[in-house]
């Protein structure tokens, strides 16, 4: 696998034989890389999409009679 950030190859996270584990900045390959990351989230360059449905808007409102 691939850094998503610089592209540079990162390990597999999986434990290996002896018991040695893979450093905690999967699936980056560095705690910069990780950071970087974390930055473009907190600034909105990153966006997960949303649909909203029409017609669901009132159905919710306070003190509507059925």
């Amino acid at each position: 696998m691939r850094c998503p950030i610089c592209k540079k190859p990162v390990e597999d996270p999986r434990p290996k034989a002896g018991g040695a584990v893979a450093k905690s900045t999967f699936p980056f390959c560095s705690e910069r890389c990780k950071l970087i990351d974390l930055g473009r989230w907190l600034d909105g360059k990153y966006q997960v999409p949303v649909v909203e449905e029409d017609g669901d808007e009132g159905s919710f409102a306070v003190g509507a009679e059925d």
